[in-house]
């Protein structure tokens, strides 16, 4: 993969120098006086996100300015240095003074720098950075590596990311780590009991799977992965309009952030006895789709009505979540794109999580902070766990009415776990809509790197 990073810089390297407008007066002052003259003349101001290049006599770049947000801001982004590989001429560069936090500047460097060129040439830049002293470059790397997983695959449009595609990405991943992988597939998942995977998945000619992929020694803590791997979703009978379909082949972005969890994970070589599990489905129509009103049996041995198909991520979740929570992991964790309703309450920046664990709660809102990686506890409301009733069956996979829809996916999930001591579900967007510091507009990796911290301080 790219790097971002010059690990053998020259002395040449072009210093950035960070400013904030509070700063700046004395920032200015400290400059050369052609360079105060020349930043003066430009105006420059230390305005969060300006950029201005200072030049030698002999026209080559001396040296870079930059503003950031002042310190007490409420709005800083940390991210903000994301923007300077978009900004600067090829090269390489330091920084000459700190920004608000070195270590995330350096990464949002890094994820700054991803361009998605598998379709078209890159327009990217050879703009690299001289690794900041005291700063750990392997490990930004390994997660810098892994954001770059996530967002391939989700950008790879559904023709070329079908569930064969995303089951052989995961071999793949498996591969290049030495971790056991199989997959069940078609018709197999009946046969061993995954009935909703093979529901959601039978319509399209593309056969549903289940991909299973461990690492690690069997007597470490057991960590258990789920990601929803819908590589495009039709909406199914219950179609969705063609605006709700547009980016839909983001989809199984659960399934990428788990992968690049998953790859920091084994990276990292934490001690945990890790296990991913993907349904890789498609949500497709045709005369065989399952229909409104259909009841499946589930490996948990629910029999669930089909209240809408197009909350079909959840399906699809409950067996692999059955599956994972047999063997009793010490944590299970979900990511999933999987409601509407996230969105409309918290954004798409801004995943909620569930937990009942109040200490993991504390660890994961501490954790997503510290990387920003944001996530937001919404609860596992138990009053609304009536909603779920069905007349007819054991439960329904879509309550009628639009209150609380993050809450109530929250809690048929939770229908299905039962043994693990600890268990974590996050409703991720997995998309950035509008290009912000660090985050092209396209495929995002959220939840993973917020999730590695936290699986680093209890298991590194």
């Amino acid at each position: 993969m790219h790097s971002a990073f010059d690990t053998a810089p020259s002395a040449s390297s072009v210093p950035i120098i960070f400013a904030t407008k509070a700063t700046w007066d004395a920032t200015c002052d400290e400059l050369a006086p052609l360079a105060r003259q020349f930043a003066q003349a430009n105006g420059f101001a230390a305005k969060p996100g300006a950029c201005l290049t200072l030049p030698t006599l002999q026209g080559h770049i001396a040296q870079v300015l930059f503003g950031l947000e002042d310190a007490t801001s409420t709005t800083r982004d940390l991210f903000r240095p994301g923007l300077l590989p978009g900004l600067l001429p090829p090269g390489t560069y330091r920084f000459a003074n700190a920004p608000h936090d070195t270590r995330l500047a350096a990464l949002a460097f890094a994820l700054g720098s991803y361009r998605f060129g598998r379709y078209r040439k890159s327009d990217a830049r050879e703009v690299k950075l001289a690794p900041p002293d005291g700063i750990d470059i392997a490990a930004i790397t390994r997660m810098a590596d892994a954001v770059t997983l996530a967002r391939d695959l989700i950008n790879t449009p559904s023709n070329d990311m079908g569930p064969e595609q995303l089951a052989l990405a995961a071999q793949h991943l498996a591969q290049r780590f030495g971790a056991d992988f199989n997959c069940i597939v078609g018709d197999d998942l009946v046969r061993q009991n995954f009935p909703l995977i093979h529901a959601v998945g039978m319509a399209s000619s593309r056969p549903p799977r289940l991909i299973d992929l461990s690492w690690g020694d069997p007597a470490h803590p057991r960590v258990t992965l789920v990601g929803k791997g819908v590589c495009f979703d039709t909406g199914g009978l219950d179609l969705k309009p063609s605006a709700g379909m547009l980016i839909m082949k983001k989809d199984m972005g659960g399934a990428a952030n788990v992968l690049a969890l998953a790859m920091m994970v084994m990276d990292a070589r934490l001690k945990i006895r890790l296990r991913v599990l993907i349904p890789a489905v498609e949500n497709a129509v045709a005369g065989n789709a399952f229909r409104p009103l259909d009841i499946f049996p589930s490996r948990k041995g629910f029999n669930v009505e089909i209240g809408n198909t197009d909350a079909e991520g959840r399906l699809i979740l409950a067996d692999a979540l059955a599956l994972a929570d047999e063997e009793k992991p010490d944590l299970l964790i979900d990511l999933g794109t999987l409601t509407g309703a996230a969105r409309v309450a918290l954004g798409p920046d801004l995943p909620p999580f569930y937990t009942n664990d109040e200490t993991l709660s504390e660890d994961v809102a501490r954790c997503a902070k510290a990387e920003n990686d944001p996530l937001w506890r919404l609860p596992l409301w138990p009053p609304y766990d009536s909603w779920l009733d069905s007349k007819v069956a054991d439960l329904n996979n879509a309550p009628s009415g639009t209150f609380a829809g993050s809450i109530t996916c929250a809690l048929f999930l939770q229908r299905f776990v039962e043994h693990a001591r600890s268990w974590l579900h996050v409703d991720i967007y997995g998309w950035t809509p509008v290009a912000k510091p660090a985050r092209p507009e396209g495929g995002e990796c959220q939840a993973a790197r917020a999730i590695f911290k936290l699986l680093g301080e209890r298991y590194g």
